[in-house]
């Protein structure tokens, strides 16, 4: 089954993907997508994601987000880490210009038991897994977590069951880290 937070993710990208006029359009495309809901979670998802009507030009309206919300508010991982590749022993993130402290800091913040630990460059993270041979399944948390996809652009990484929960609190964990580290002044 599919968390709260993996429904609203899907919303967003739905929005974002093309123009939807009705909940009900909306609720179809979920579905499409493997998410079930009812109009009464649909109309909750669409007030927690800050989701506004406007006005098309030719007449009629359509959902819209700001560009800086993702599901809550901060500003989405998947536009600073731009891709996560591992060897047999590292995990290399990369990200925006200067954001890699950001970054790594949010990592360390989650306490993820599968890292031992990271160094952040200006832009290039790499991370240490905790057990030797895990680098390729870190890698595919991270990216996961990040909305980070290998070595090509930003893509979301789908996981199931409890894993899917356990990525969720992760994600939102790391998004609110993120977003409180890159408010910090550098000292």
């Amino acid at each position: 089954m599919s968390s709260p937070a993996h429904r609203r993710l899907a919303v967003a990208r739905i929005i974002r993907g093309r123009p939807v006029s009705t909940q009900e359009e909306l609720l179809a495309a979920l579905r499409r997508a493997g998410f079930r809901a009812t109009q009464a979670t649909l109309s909750r998802d669409l007030a927690r994601l800050g989701a506004r009507r406007v006005s098309r030009p030719g007449g009629g309206t359509f959902y819209e987000l700001g560009d800086d919300v993702a599901g809550d508010g901060a500003p989405s991982l998947a536009s600073i880490a731009t891709s996560v590749t591992a060897n047999g022993s590292l995990v290399v993130v990369r990200t925006s210009p200067g954001s890699a402290p950001a970054v790594a800091r949010a990592i360390d913040l989650l306490r993820l038991p599968q890292v031992l630990g990271t160094i952040a460059g200006d832009d290039t993270i790499f991370v240490a897994p905790a057990r030797e041979g895990r680098a390729r399944a870190l890698a595919a948390e991270l990216a996961g977590l990040l909305g980070a996809g290998g070595a090509g652009p930003a893509r979301p990484h789908r996981t199931g069951g409890a894993d899917q929960a356990a990525a969720t609190r992760s994600h939102s964990a790391l998004e609110r880290a993120t977003q409180s580290s890159m408010a910090r002044p550098a000292k």
